[in-house]
């Protein structure tokens, strides 16, 4: 893939979207600054307005057209000095796949269903990735935690996981200290599959140790809706919680912190959003205040073990269940 002519890599809307909204590894500050989502969608309703496809921007016709954008509030210089950055796409797109990384536009065939089901407007314009994309469309069970977990949460997570690889169930998770590597690590030494949400350094993450048997098998995938040189920020830690939620059927919170914390954060928006995955929260034990206080957030308890019969079908009925 890496001899390859960006045509042959990416579809004609992929080339358009990254252009538009990709910053190839620089600060996002730097002018042209690459479109927020939000300036993206707008400029997506402008083009389905007037029955246009993203890829009808690397045309001179439809450039031509970008000064009636004025309702939009987009600058069109700026949307045709960012379109011009076609050396750099070529670069970055040859560092990536060198890398094994793959690129997906939103009007991409292959972009999961599920992003755009639960988020709507709010999912990802570009999503990078390494690994079975196919996960991406296999649901499962989403689990978040905090990164200071203690032991009986760390315990109480390796089981769920074990649980869940042996019924085939794929866990959705975040790559972070505590839960999260718990959570994906595990189920992949019990021979499941997992999809990994990161938050930065896909270009190095994808070739840690932990994670290339599973990449290799085809049941480890790792995305990431940022740039794949881009370096942590807590915001972008946040942020990619909801799409945690979002890839999977299911989601447990393990351990969160009161009223702080991206766990916290992630677990509460994502319950004030209609029509999400239902959320459940382990209650056994010795469980932080967090834990109970989402509970009184609308989250429901989590089945308690020992789990008899199939999970998918415990969760399907607690699911339904009122508190």
């Amino acid at each position: 893939m890496a001899s390859k002519d960006v045509k042959e890599i990416l579809r004609p809307d992929t080339q358009a979207i990254l252009l538009l909204c990709a910053n190839f590894g620089l600060p996002r500050e730097i002018e042209p600054q690459p479109l927020t989502l939000g300036e993206y969608n707008d400029l997506a309703m402008w083009l389905r307005k007037n029955q246009l496809r993203p890829a009808d921007l690397l045309t001179t016709a439809t450039q031509n057209r970008l000064d009636d954008l004025v309702e939009t509030k987009l600058n069109p210089d700026r949307l045709l000095d960012l379109l011009e950055r076609k050396a750099m796409l070529k670069l970055a797109v040859k560092s990536w796949t060198n890398h094994g990384i793959w690129i997906l536009g939103r009007s991409d065939s292959e972009y999961p269903q599920g992003l755009k089901q639960q988020l709507k407007h709010f999912a990802p314009a570009i999503i990078y990735g390494v690994g079975n994309m196919d996960l991406l469309s296999a649901g499962g069970l989403a689990v978040v935690g905090s990164r200071n977990v203690d032991l009986e949460g760390i315990e109480y997570t390796k089981l769920l996981v074990q649980t869940c690889a042996a019924q085939n169930m794929q866990i959705v998770s975040g790559g972070a200290r505590g839960v999260d590597i718990t959570a994906m690590l595990g189920v992949l030494s019990a021979g499941g599959t997992a999809v990994g949400v990161l938050a930065d350094r896909l270009i190095k993450a994808h070739v840690n140790g932990f994670y290339r048997p599973g990449i290799r098998e085809g049941r480890l995938t790792l995305v990431s809706v940022y740039d794949p040189e881009d370096e942590f920020e807590a915001g972008k830690a946040i942020c990619r919680n909801k799409y945690i939620y979002s890839l999977a059927e299911y989601a447990i919170v393990v351990s969160a912190a009161f009223g702080r914390g991206g766990t916290w954060i992630g677990a509460t928006e994502t319950l004030k959003r209609e029509n999400s995955v239902p959320i459940f929260v382990r209650m056994q034990g010795n469980v932080p205040e967090g834990n109970q206080q989402l509970i009184k957030q609308g989250a429901k308890p989590f089945p308690e073990t020992p789990w008899q019969g199939s999970l998918q079908a415990l969760l399907a009925n607690a699911a339904q269940c009122e508190l």
